[in-house]
Parts: C-alpha cells; structure tokens; sequence
C-alpha cells in the first residue's frame, strides 16, 4: 500500500464521519473544537489536493502538452467553483465571496507564484526562455476576461456598484464561457505548438527532467478515475469546510476578502509547487501554462459559475473590486503583459511581481 492509496483512505474515512456526524460537529463548535475541526479538514483537503495534482499530473505525462497542464487547471477550478458554490449555498449568503477568490487567485498566480518563480529562475540560471506565442494567448483572453468580470460591474448603471442584472450576468456568462472554449479550441487544435517548450537551439528552452519523472503502473483510465476519486472527497467535504470558515472568520472579526483567499490558497497551493518545480526545472513554459491557464479556468469557468449560482438561488453577486484594487489589478495586467514581452525573463521581473503581491497582502488588513 502506497502513499496515495493512505491519502484515499483518509480522504474518504473523513468523508464517512462527516456524513455520518458533520452537521452535529459543525452546529455552533466550542472555539477549540471549530479550530480542530477545521485544521483536521483543511488538512485533509490540501492532501486531496496533492492527490489532484499527482494523479493529473501522471495523466499529463501520458497525454504530454498541452493536454495535461490542461487536465491539471481544469480539476483545480472544479474544486475552487465546488468550495465557493458550497460558502455561497450556506446559511450566510456571502455576495463577495466569488470576487474575493477570482481577485486573490489572480494575485497569487500572476504576482506571488510567477514573481517567486521567476526570482527563483533567475538566481539559478540567470536567464529562462518559453514560448512567447502561448504567453500572449493566454494575456489576450485574461486581461478581456478580468476586466469585464471585476472591474465592468462598478461602471454599470442598471444595479447597484458592483452588480450585474439578470440580463447582464446571463450574456457575459455566455459570453465568457465562449471566448474560453474557443481558447481552449485553438489551444488543443491548431496553435497546440504554441503552449509547448521552444527549442531552437542556443535561444532555445533547454528543460531539465522534473522531479517526477518516471510514470506509475496502471493505464491512462485508471489514473483518471483516481483523479476524480480525490476530487470528489473535496467537493464532498466543502460545506462543512465552508461552515468552520465562516464561523471562524466572523469569530476573530477578520475581513471577508479572507474566506476568498482562503479558498485561493486551497485550490492553486499543489499547483503553484508543480509550477515552481518546473521553473526549477528549466521549463518556464510548462511553469506559464499552469500559472496563466490557471488564471484563464478561473476567469472562464468561476465567473459564469458563480453568477449561475446568483441567478438561481436570488442571491445578489458583488463582483466589482474597491478603488484600490482596481488600481492593483490594472498595475498587475500591465506588468504581466510587459514580462511575456519578450522571450527570457530575468531576476527583475520576478522582483516587481513579488512588490506587487505583498502590496496585496498589505490591503487586505489595511485597506
């Protein structure tokens, strides 16, 4: 019995006791209790989720790219659109929650994981190298995307600051959810060359084998089903995460944008690691299609999602950012689209993102 069969078992053992006793358990905890219960979930979540990216990761090794940094986002966004719909279908609506993930997402990938990575890139091979064409893809639908899910919202006059109407969030839905699969169309089709690892000769992407690098036993079949097998104890075991959370944070007083990132940190935590192994590497274009694609699935998928959720259970969807982190998002757009300019990246880069993403850790206690 290996390690992810022992990760299996507890994932699903927890899910049986929750099942059998979780509403009892979560039902107004003692303070000690709430904290037990919710560091034994997070942690039995976060190693689901290492079993996410294992699994999807040796699906990738059978498909190669850019098919498996594709299975890899697309299972890390079910589990952040199952841990969001689970906080916002509770019995305390959160309006916030969806913008505060998506918001804190994109922080975190495209400041905090990209900057660390390409800092880290740097100091050892002081020059990195990628495919500049897949790059550019993926900036020309996330900076659309961005715009149009968190910063439209505040300018139009039909609701509320921050709102969509009925008609508004059912069009842009639609409208997202076809730029995406029409991304993802070009991406798996005909531009396929472009979200794979340049290599043409000195000024080429030179990669090291990653730490995992000799595939399991057991078919493509089986690694896919194992896949969904560790997801599934994610989703299941979200609610009663979602609960401890919002107690925990109206317990301590904390700001809401928490819970968003929270749930951020959750979900792209095992795939922001695979991302820096691969810097690591050598492979920058591997490490861009799983922080950018990363980016891409929240914006594509989550989005339409969460205004799905709003319009069937009548819960209003506060979607538009404060003054302030408009200003952060649009520095943040800008930087990116300057970084994958060219076609190597240096210490400097990686330097400005992280100022970036501390400046966004800093408003979130003061805002």
């Amino acid at each position: 019995m290996n390690l992810s069969h022992f990760r299996l078992i507890a994932a699903w053992a927890t899910v049986a006791i929750f099942l059998i006793a979780g509403p009892g358990m979560v039902a107004n905890p003692h303070p000690l209790v709430a904290v037990s219960l919710f560091v034994w979930l997070l942690g039995v979540v976060l190693w689901a989720a290492f079993g996410v990216v294992h699994e999807a990761e040796e699906v990738a090794e059978r498909l190669g790219e850019p098919f498996g940094t594709l299975v890899l986002t697309l299972s890390i966004v079910i589990i952040e659109v199952a841990l969001i719909a689970a906080v916002m279908l509770g019995t305390k609506g959160v309006p916030t929650l969806g913008r505060d993930t998506m918001f804190a997402v994109l922080m975190i990938v495209l400041n905090g994981v990209v900057g660390l990575g390409l800092l880290l890139g740097g100091l050892r091979f002081h020059q990195q190298s990628y495919n500049l064409q897949g790059a550019s893809a993926y900036l020309s639908v996330i900076i659309p995307l961005t715009v149009i899910a968190l910063v439209l919202p505040n300018f139009t006059t039909s609701t509320g600051t921050g709102t969509l109407s009925p008609v508004q969030a059912g069009f842009f839905s639609l409208f997202t959810v076809g730029l995406y699969g029409i991304f993802l169309w070009l991406q798996t089709g005909r531009h396929q060359g472009f979200f794979t690892a340049t290599d043409d000769g000195a000024d080429g992407e030179i990669g090291l084998p990653l730490p995992h690098t000799h595939p399991e036993g057991g078919s493509t079949r089986t690694h896919v089903i194992l896949l969904f097998a560790n997801i599934l104890p994610i989703i299941i075991l979200s609610k009663s995460l979602a609960k401890l959370l919002d107690h925990g944070i109206a317990a301590l007083g904390a700001p809401a944008a928490l819970g968003g990132i929270i749930i951020a940190m959750i979900v792209f935590t095992p795939e922001g690691i695979s991302a820096l192994k691969a810097v690591a590497a050598n492979q920058l274009t591997r490490a861009i299609n799983l922080c950018l694609g990363a980016a891409t699935s929240t914006l594509g998928l989550t989005v339409p999602a969460v205004l799905i959720i709003g319009l069937l259970t009548g819960q209003p969807v506060i979607l538009g950012l404060s003054a302030a982190n408009m200003v952060l998002l649009v520095v943040t757009l800008i930087l990116n689209t300057l970084t994958f300019s060219g076609t190597r990246t240096t210490m400097l880069e990686g330097a400005v993102h992280l100022s970036l993403f501390f400046v966004f850790l800093v408003l979130i206690f003061s805002p």
